[in-house]
């Protein structure tokens, strides 16, 4: 059959059809990945009104790609106390934000208890916000660092008030790929191990893919499909987040670049080919807001949101490190013709900007 009339059937495709539809040009693609968008949300395009707190940048892994971590003998390491978190969680919550996205590096220095004592200090305090930490990445770690298992440290999460985990750490799942980037850090299958049985407690979760620097396309297909296998089994992801890959103060050697083509060309498929996975997130930090924008009618349903300080990317060069003004935000939305839909962080409706 004819891959265009499979996708209109809504057939599930393999990994040589995904890999195919990057030969569809740019429009085609557009226009198959838009008729699904709107067949499931219309005009909505969601966002969030969310704080990042990168509480540490000290770091035992060693990530080719990352310029946020200060593994390196570096001058300008930081680990913020219990009150400093508490005090951003206290501003950023007067400020609106109903979510705390919470992602450190992995700091051998600080013990389970600054993680889990953060989270529970947060909780006491604010008992109403969203708290998102702990990428599998991280757990990862603690379970390495302390002799913890990956039950033991998702448990401990919950006990102190996690409400979902990021999608961060997953890079790319071929292991060719990771033992280049990432070598030592978290595996695809003890990351997709980690989702599982987070999943199974309950508990929802988003994921990730960063692309753009040494994969190729059919390692972004593996990458989906083997994301669309998991959502199968738990239905536990809330939203996939292709992250543009940011080129700026890093040791990954990387000349080629994708274009602004290829880049909604990965949303497109992406929205193709995760039926099962309810969102697709342009997530502006890594994609600059231009591009996530017209992401919209590429098949991305969500914007991710105000973000106010953001120090990961940034550091990489993206422009998000002061955040997006929620006035500012929206207007964007709106003029690029969709309906701005805020969300809490799991995706239901808080108020539509007609």
């Amino acid at each position: 059959m004819d891959l265009i009339q499979k996708v209109r059937n809504r057939q599930r495709l393999t990994q040589k059809e995904g890999e195919a539809l990057y030969d569809l040009d740019l429009y085609t693609l557009g226009e198959l990945a838009d008729e699904i968008r709107r067949e499931k949300y219309g005009n909505k395009s969601y966002f969030n009104i969310n704080r990042h707190i990168n509480p540490t940048n000290v770091c035992a892994d060693i990530c080719k790609f990352c310029a946020y971590s200060a593994s390196r003998k570096n001058p300008n390491q930081y680990t913020m106390t219990h009150e400093q978190i508490l005090q951003i969680a206290q501003n950023s919550i007067q400020n609106g934000a109903k979510e705390l996205h919470i992602v450190s590096a992995h700091n051998p220095h600080d013990g389970v208890e600054w993680y889990m004592g953060a989270f529970r200090k947060i909780r006491e305090k604010f008992p109403d916000v969203h708290i998102k930490s702990m990428t599998a990445a991280e757990i990862d770690f603690l379970h390495r660092q302390y002799g913890l298992s990956y039950d033991e440290v998702l448990d401990l999460m919950i006990e102190s008030g996690v409400d979902s985990m990021p999608g961060g750490g997953a890079e790319i799942f071929d292991e060719k790929v990771r033992e280049y980037l990432c070598k030592g850090k978290v595996t695809s299958d003890q990351w997709l191990e980690i989702h599982q049985k987070w999943h199974e407690r309950g508990k929802e979760s988003n994921a990730t893919m960063l692309f753009g620097h040494v994969e190729t396309r059919a390692h972004r297909i593996d990458h989906m499909l083997r994301l669309r296998d998991l959502q199968d089994k738990t239905g536990g992801f809330n939203a996939f987040i292709p992250l543009v890959y940011q080129k700026e103060n890093n040791f990954l050697k990387v000349e080629k670049f994708p274009t602004g083509q290829e880049v909604l060309k990965t949303y497109a498929i992406a929205r193709i080919l995760l039926d099962n996975i309810p969102h697709i997130k342009a997530y502006w930090a890594t994609s600059t807001i231009n591009l996530a924008l017209i992401a919209q009618e590429f098949g991305a349903d969500d914007l991710d949101g105000t973000i106010e300080k953001e120090s990961i990317q940034s550091a990489a060069g993206a422009a998000s490190a002061t955040g997006m003004n929620l006035n500012d935000f929206v207007a964007m939305i709106k003029n690029s013709g969709f309906t701005p839909v805020e969300r809490d962080s799991l995706y239901h409706e808080l108020k539509v900007y007609a």
